[in-house]
């Protein structure tokens, strides 16, 4: 590595790790109770379970997310972290900040907004958390003797993602005036902002991966970063189809939403073109097989899947159902998580100094989870269709309809175990790794020292 500080991202991706592995018993705990195997039900409610399975995920991508930026931001503008000590307190308190608003889920210390739980004392402590490591990153850019555009665009997506979170601490007593700020917040982030960090981190890793030339990929950077904004703003609007907002979001969302696959196809072109273009034998195949398949299974979920059911004529019937879940669960993955195992993956060795990429485990993480998450969508999809039809067509009960969808969740499980054994051997390769202590490129130890104040 190029400096003794990114060190720190070893131990924002290690929190990754656990708190990814909490999310998927939280997610067996849902699944279990589908099938009427609700035995935690006593302690730990169905919404507890839930609350808690989606804000851990939110969670430990933005703790990979920042991870991501300590490793690559002076990488890419040749200096240390301008203050390495505050980017450990800032961690610590991100996990202290979490683990209690977990705990308080279960104890009914929380505002009950789906994805927004968390109670608002936490909220203000989250916003001064962010605002640290934003400020910590900007330094680190500002003090820079060079900025890149990849820097650039991965800095302004984690400062939006900071300035988007406010608008869900509005305060309103209003249902639909609260489902419209937090709506900014929801959507900006997964289909806004965190697509300009998605862009940043891609454009790093092929650039470092392919050995195309810098040019060439910043230049699909900035064609990919249109798209998205221009499509992914006003496509906000199919969220505001049917809760009390004017009809003229019916046209907006409508059109614009047809939109949005068009940025991940781009994404999955830039993705596919680039690999394709390098030509150049990385060691690390592993980590390349990791960005590569970001690309493509963005385009799937997050685009294809999250078309086919966000124009108002089709979302009418399948606004809350189990279609969603198939669509949020194959586009979480596909842009976002696979993006993180991504950038830990071409991390790892140079933190620790042990190549230990191309091993039958790290290869079996990447085959084994990407199955099992085609699996686990197909099982979602078929469960929403049907739940769609007994639900909103044959007009049965809510609960009658849960019972007849059991069996579906039986194969939802079956994928989800297949999933989770793929999760297990990649940290158990993260564990293999052991602690970071990589040797410093001596060209930039020196400098290092003399350049971050706090080092």
């Amino acid at each position: 590595m190029k400096y003794q500080s990114q060190k720190v991202a070893y131990w924002f991706f290690a929190t990754c790790m656990l708190l990814l592995g909490l999310q998927l018993i939280y997610g067996f705990i849902m699944a279990f109770a589908h099938v009427g195997l609700d035995v935690l039900h006593p302690w730990i409610p169905f919404n507890v379970a839930r609350a808690t399975h989606t804000n851990l995920l939110i969670v430990w991508m933005l703790t990979g997310f920042m991870g991501a930026a300590y490793f690559i931001i002076p990488d890419e503008c040749e200096r240390p972290i301008y203050w390495p000590r505050l980017a450990y307190v800032q961690l610590i308190a991100l996990v202290v900040v979490s683990v209690t608003a977990v705990i308080g889920f279960h104890f009914g210390w929380w505002e009950g907004r789906k994805f927004l739980e968390i109670p608002r004392p936490l909220d203000y402590l989250v916003v001064v958390d962010v605002l640290l490591f934003v400020a910590n990153i900007g330094m680190t850019i500002w003090k820079a003797p060079k900025m890149t555009t990849t820097s650039i665009v991965l800095f302004f997506g984690l400062l939006m993602a900071a300035v988007l979170y406010l608008p869900g601490m509005i305060p309103t007593d209003h249902q639909t005036h609260d489902s419209f700020w937090r709506w900014w917040v929801v959507h900006l982030w997964v289909e806004g902002v965190w697509e300009l960090i998605m862009g940043g981190i891609l454009a790093y890793l092929l650039i470092r991966l392919t050995g195309v030339d810098r040019e060439l990929v910043e230049k699909w950077l900035y064609v990919i970063v249109g798209f998205t904004f221009l499509s992914g703003i006003l496509g906000t609007g199919h969220h505001y189809y049917f809760i009390g907002t004017p009809s003229y979001w019916l046209w907006i969302g409508g059109i614009f939403s047809a939109l949005e696959p068009l940025a991940f196809l781009g994404m999955a072109i830039y993705g596919v073109a680039l690999a394709k273009k390098g030509g150049r034998n990385h060691p690390n195949r592993i980590a390349l097989f990791w960005t590569v398949g970001c690309c493509v299974m963005a385009f799937v979920g997050a685009g294809l899947l999250g078309a086919a059911h966000t124009l108002p004529q089709v979302n009418l019937y399948t606004h809350g159902t189990l279609v969603t879940a198939m669509h949020a669960h194959m586009a979480f993955w596909g842009a976002y998580a696979m993006l993180i195992l991504a950038i830990i993956s071409y991390a790892m060795p140079i933190l620790t100094g042990r190549k230990l990429f191309d091993t039958p485990s790290a290869s079996y993480a990447f085959w084994s989870t990407n199955i099992g998450m085609v699996a686990m969508t197909v099982a979602f999809g078929v469960a929403g269709v049907a739940q769609v039809y007994l639900e909103r067509r044959a007009g049965m009960e809510f609960l009658d309809v849960q019972r007849e969808l059991q069996v579906h969740f039986i194969g939802l499980i079956l994928a989800a175990t297949l999933f989770t054994s793929g999760v297990i051997a990649f940290i158990y390769n993260f564990i293999r790794y052991g602690w970071p202590v990589g040797e410093v490129e001596e060209s930039h130890s020196s400098g290092a020292a003399v350049a971050s104040p706090a080092e």
